[in-house]
């Protein structure tokens, strides 16, 4: 069974500690960096000593650190690739982008838009963190793929649609200060548990409404040939973090087929200043003052990564 950590912050001091039955019980290891702390999962047998603290009553922090890579994958649901207007079937390539570590941030807390964002949209996603480097080709399969991924966590990959689509650029777009709330749990993973990764439950609310809701069974390039595929190309180190794809029931829509056409008879700035007008419509884009509350975890709750609680505040 997947041993839960997180990282905290209690009078002024940072420290990780064990989660169990919603306590926190500190380990007394200081602000370990990800890499650093994977190492000491590995032979933790510590006991539990008598102190221990209720969630409520420490600072939940990232359990991700930076620096570190941040590997991303796009339309990566079967449902999410429909709403976007593709066929999955027709899907012959696994999109990879990446974030700047520089959006990391705590999973209880605030999500900062940016003045000049308008269209500010939410992602959340599984993340794997990697606990080997990898520097060479490997394929990687249901039987070895525990030698690669140390420990799961649950992420946001909030996004500025009015800057990642006509600029053409996603880093940007997706990677402005507290773009990427991260934990609370960080799951360091045993032998069995890969075996229970596809039922694993997303879902994602804004002011109580469910918008996301999905399982990790409906994932169009699985991770196992995802990291077979990162290997051709991508150097990869302890620590570094790839993220999954995001369910169905983002805010973002694409236009239809017919508008796509006429659109392309158009010039680049007309095209999409017409987008953000359509878009701007759409009444599910974040606003300062909203409250996002995500989950991730089995029925049985064998596996749970914890709650994010997240509220968008304006930033200047």
């Amino acid at each position: 069974m997947a041993r839960n950590y997180v990282l905290f912050e209690k009078d002024k001091q940072i420290d990780w500690a064990k989660l169990i039955e919603g306590k926190v019980y500190p380990l007394g290891l200081g602000n370990l960096d990800t890499r650093k702390f994977l190492e000491f999962s590995k032979k933790d047998n510590s006991n539990l000593g008598s102190k221990s603290y209720k969630l409520s009553e420490v600072k939940l922090l990232s359990p991700i650190s930076s620096p570190c890579q941040i590997i991303c994958q796009g339309a990566n649901y079967k449902q999410h690739l429909i709403e976007s207007g593709l066929d999955p079937d027709d899907k012959s390539y696994n999109l990879f982008f990446t974030k700047s570590d520089a959006s990391l941030t705590s999973p209880v807390g605030e999500v900062i838009r940016p003045n000049h964002v308008k269209l500010l949209d939410y992602e959340i996603e599984l993340g794997f963190v990697f606990g080997k480097s990898i520097d060479s080709y490997i394929e990687v399969n249901s039987q070895n793929i525990s030698e690669y991924v140390a420990a799961i966590f649950m992420a946001n990959d909030v996004s500025a649609r009015d800057i990642q689509l006509p600029q053409l650029q996603w880093y940007k777009g997706k990677s402005y200060r507290t773009f990427l709330p991260a934990g609370p749990v960080l799951a360091v993973l045993e032998p069995g548990d890969f075996e229970i990764l596809n039922s694993l439950e997303l879902t994602l609310l804004v002011n109580d409404e469910v918008r996301q809701h999905d399982t990790i069974s409906n994932l169009v390039f699985k991770p196992e040939e995802t990291i077979t595929e990162l290997s051709n190309f991508c150097n990869i180190s302890p620590g570094d973090v790839l993220l999954t794809g995001t369910p169905s029931g983002c805010a973002l829509r694409a236009p239809g087929k017919m508008v796509q056409k006429i659109a392309g008879l158009l010039s680049e700035r007309k095209k999409w200043e017409l987008f953000i007008k359509g878009q701007s419509k759409r009444t599910q884009y974040l606003q300062p003052g909203d409250v996002i509350h995500s989950s991730i975890r089995t029925a049985d709750r064998r596996i749970d990564l914890g709650d994010q609680f997240l509220k968008v505040v304006q930033g200047s």
